[in-house]
């Protein structure tokens, strides 16, 4: 089998607060800390069992994964498995960047998807740590909420940032960009226009069931974050016979770790080798920013 999980342990806490945040926002305890460490642990020594598979993981943390030890030991765990195809998780970068190389990771399979939230973090630190990973040979994309107050300040990170650094641009949630507002974000993400509008999905035929699922704490799965039904559990195997090809339930799809896996969509072609820490095929090459290509403005819904 060829699986994607997508894996959210019942870690909560952030070291951030950003406003636009969906996330829960709470201080986990002591005994839900080790409640979530417990957990991650076991979906960690699941997955190195599965030798016969060939899995990629993405963890999508409520909270922030990589200021919490076990978050970056089983990142460098897993990435030096060779059924393993690749490891990666969603990150604010408030950790310190050095465990990449000196915990001996396999950076050939760990990669991080790096969100900059101005306001939370200096804009020096933040791109001190990306130059850092550059340096480092770590695989990371870049990222930011298109919000108007945040426009100047992705543009200077665009502008710093090395060219084959990916610097993607999330439409903020329930905002609604007119023509030219978009234009200025698509200036410095081409695959800006993907994010922009929710995509229809009602009926479309999508990979989450099949071949990605999603994985809680106690090791309940699902197809996707976004759809409740229960598959099966992680451990007991008995998801393994819920695997089908499926057609989404739901009206419309609007986050990217979603809608990437709608097969009415080319991004699996477009992030070919970079699905899940949303790096696309190919190098960036800068003019203003960076050129993705082709850009297929006709299956954008």
């Amino acid at each position: 089998m060829d699986l994607t999980i997508l894996y959210r342990g019942p870690l909560a806490s952030c070291d951030y607060d950003c406003p636009y945040c969906p996330f829960a926002k709470r201080r986990d305890s002591s005994g839900q800390l080790r409640a979530d460490r417990a957990a991650l642990e076991r979906f960690t020594e699941w997955a190195a069992a599965q030798t016969g598979d060939r899995l990629s993981v993405l963890f999508t943390p409520w909270g922030e994964g990589l200021v919490r030890s076990w978050y970056r030991r089983a990142l460098t765990e897993l990435s030096r498995l060779p059924h393993i195809r690749r490891v990666a998780i969603q990150t604010n970068l408030s950790c310190r960047t050095d465990w990449l190389t000196e915990s001996g990771a396999d950076l050939g399979t760990l990669a991080l998807w790096c969100t900059y939230h101005p306001g939370q973090t200096p804009y020096d630190r933040f791109l001190a740590k990306c130059r850092d990973l550059t340096a480092r040979g770590v695989r990371f994309s870049v990222g930011v909420v298109g919000f108007p107050e945040h426009l100047e300040e992705a543009r200077r990170l665009r502008a710093a940032l090395p060219s084959e650094v990916y610097l993607w641009v999330n439409a903020a949630e329930g905002r609604s960009y007119t023509d030219a507002e978009a234009g200025q974000w698509t200036a410095l993400d081409p695959l800006f226009p993907y994010s922009r509008h929710p995509h229809r999905s009602a009926g479309l035929p999508c990979r989450t069931g099949e071949s990605v699922i999603s994985v809680d704490g106690d090791g309940t799965v699902r197809r996707c974050h976004f759809v409740r039904a229960g598959l099966g559990n992680l451990y007991d195997g008995s998801y393994r016979r819920a695997l089908r090809p499926r057609a989404c339930p739901l009206a419309a799809c609007d986050c990217h770790i979603g809608y990437v896996h709608l097969e009415t969509l080319p991004l699996y072609d477009v992030f070919a080798g970079g699905v899940l820490e949303r790096i696309p095929r190919g190098p960036a090459e800068a003019s203003q920013g960076q050129q993705i290509g082709p850009l297929r403005l006709d299956v954008i819904t």
